[in-house]
């Protein structure tokens, strides 16, 4: 028959075994929450760089349909407003118009059996 000390030596090692168990269940844990508080932290400072880029297009949006620079940009484009008077200053004589588009023509297509002549007779 076995003693109480040898029964108290046996459930000290299973009671060690469980708290080591324990330990290396706490310290996998440990490491996950660290990971995960890393992640977090990457998270919260993407939403703050999205959250400050939201605000500014829209800062620029309220400016861009702001009626002074509306009207700035219409009076840009040429449009005018009910009561003014359109100016259009004609150019000196002989000179040529700026809006005049100069045409380039279209360079000819060259045939395959041109290509054969001037490459064998070297035209």
């Amino acid at each position: 028959m076995k003693s109480w000390q040898n029964y108290i030596k046996e459930i000290t090692i299973i009671i060690g075994i469980i708290l080591l168990i324990f330990l290396l269940n706490y310290n996998t844990r440990l490491e996950k929450l660290n990971q995960l508080n890393e992640k977090a932290l990457i998270v919260r400072a993407e939403a703050t760089a999205v959250y400050k880029t939201q605000v500014s297009l829209q800062t620029q949006i309220a400016e861009a349909t702001s009626a002074p620079i509306t009207e700035k940009e219409a009076r840009n484009n040429g449009e005018i407003q009910e009561g003014d008077q359109r100016i259009v200053p004609l150019p000196a004589a002989g000179a040529p118009l700026l809006d005049t588009p100069t045409i380039i023509p279209a360079p000819q297509r060259v045939k395959k059996w041109q290509i054969w002549t001037a490459l064998f007779f070297g035209e």
